[in-house]
């Protein structure tokens, strides 16, 4: 598997030595881990994660290192993904509301306009249901894809397959199959902390991430030549729990990593070991994303498709003694954002925050498509391809009851605790500093750049 990931790498430098027309109709892949924080993916200057796709995805585009989600939760987060809106006006207040089906998606516009548009791994639009349908196509063509397999997530899907002792989606059907589900769901009961570092008893041939990879190269395999395509890979990792193959641990058993920040929550041998399984994770996803794009390229169609890669949120990893998301820290929103192809400017790294709910408008901009005005999305393209453009002065994210903006060098927090939160991200990047109440006029300021908190939406 690994000669794949090296001929991505090797064809990827020749590409960018050609300057191809971009096509005015591309393709678009995005492909997108579940909870994998901003400095997880090369390249990283304190972190020893091996992703060398990703690293040749930013040289040979733009790379911004202050990316983040508009809610770090995963159902809110992908319903801003789908709707374009930001999380007040999605309609997905938190993980126990469906997205709702009479909200426009992204996905629905791009088929309209021609694009055989295909999705596969763990979508979460409909979270709280555990039913997926066992092909994984239940809501696939409400949602706006032409094709496709909507898969459990990592918890969910052994929930339904226990409170309903059957699969209840593709990827436990899939198992069951190899007579593996009730196995992989009794080695989920086992782990009830995250110092719980001990192998999947899967092999690499049944792990999850790597199905899903498969699951997204057959769609491809499947794609019309006539009309251009949009494909969306979810993958299951790195969301805890931390469960990797033998030979994923064999890699990094040994490998040395910063502790977390303000965290000692377990023994630095502990949070060594959780951070060797969330890298051998995120190392694997980068290794299937290298085979999905020589996909592309064996198609002949890597000069004019447009990639991403990103994520819904991050995952606090420990960091002042919390864990997964919700929390209005950079660990938590923060995410990778590589944008590479097309007429997107090459080597480019952006300090500005951005968010990814302003995907949706950039590919339908690439694509041709109108933005709705009921969108909050903005198009990305001009920066993306041009020098002298310009981004949002700010940038908006919440969860719950908190809402923080970020303009420049300061981000505000709301409805977090006591007190709001007033961080200097340039002299203070691991926001340590609440500066709210020795620059208050700064505080003022942003704090009439925030909404209001609304009532719940679904």
């Amino acid at each position: 598997m690994a000669l794949t990931r090296r001929d991505f790498l090797a064809s990827a430098a020749a590409a960018s030595s050609v300057s191809a027309a971009p096509s005015a109709r591309p393709n678009i892949l995005l492909l997108f881990p579940d909870e994998l924080r901003h400095d997880f993916t090369e390249p990283s200057p304190s972190i020893p994660v091996r992703t060398p796709v990703v690293k040749r995805l930013a040289e040979e585009g733009v790379r911004f290192t202050r990316a983040i989600t508009p809610a770090p939760l995963c159902a809110p987060a992908r319903a801003c993904l789908a709707s374009g809106r930001e999380y007040d006006n999605c309609g997905v207040a938190s993980n126990q509301y469906n997205y709702p089906l009479d909200q426009r998606t992204f996905y629905q516009l791009l088929r309209k306009s021609g694009y055989h548009v295909m999705g596969c791994g763990k979508f979460d639009l409909h979270k709280p249901e555990l039913d997926w349908g066992l092909d994984g196509k239940r809501l696939i063509h409400d949602w706006g894809f032409s094709d496709g397999i909507d898969n459990e997530g990592k918890s969910d899907g052994t929930a339904a397959y226990k409170r309903n002792g059957k699969p209840m989606g593709p990827f436990l059907a899939y198992l069951e199959k190899l007579g593996l589900a009730r196995e992989h769901v009794a080695d989920y009961e086992r782990r009830k902390g995250h110092d719980q570092v001990f192998p999947t008893p899967l092999t690499d041939e049944a792990y999850g991430d790597n199905w899903i990879a498969r699951n997204a190269i057959s769609l491809l395999d499947a794609a019309p030549k006539d009309s251009p395509w949009y494909l969306q890979v979810n993958f299951n990792g790195p969301h805890p729990p931390w469960d990797i193959t033998r030979a994923m641990e064999k890699r990094w058993r040994g490998t040395k990593f910063p502790g977390p920040d303000r965290g000692d929550q377990f023994t630095p041998d502990v949070h060594d070991q959780i951070r060797q399984n969330y890298a051998a994770m995120i190392e694997n996803i980068d290794r299937r994303c290298g085979e999905i794009i020589d996909k592309v390229k064996a198609r002949g169609e890597l000069d004019k498709t447009l990639i991403v890669f990103s994520s819904d949120h991050g995952e606090m990893l420990g960091d002042r003694n919390l864990w997964g998301k919700l929390h209005p820290f950079h660990a938590s929103v923060g995410v990778p954002l590589v944008v590479r192809g097309l007429d997107v400017r090459k080597g480019v790294t952006c300090g500005n925050t951005v968010s990814t709910v302003d995907l949706p408008a950039t590919f339908l901009d690439w694509a041709g498509v109108e933005r709705p005005g009921t969108m909050d999305s903005r198009s990305l393209r001009d920066f993306l391809t041009k020098s002298n453009a310009s981004l949002r002065d700010n940038v908006l994210a919440g969860m719950g009851e908190w809402r923080q903006v970020n303009q420049g060098r300061y981000k505000y927090i709301r409805g977090w605790g006591k007190e709001p939160m007033l961080y200097d991200l340039v002299n203070d990047p691991t926001e340590t500093e609440n500066l709210v109440t020795t620059k208050p006029k700064v505080a003022a300021e942003m704090s009439r750049l925030l909404p209001a908190v609304r009532p719940a939406r679904g």
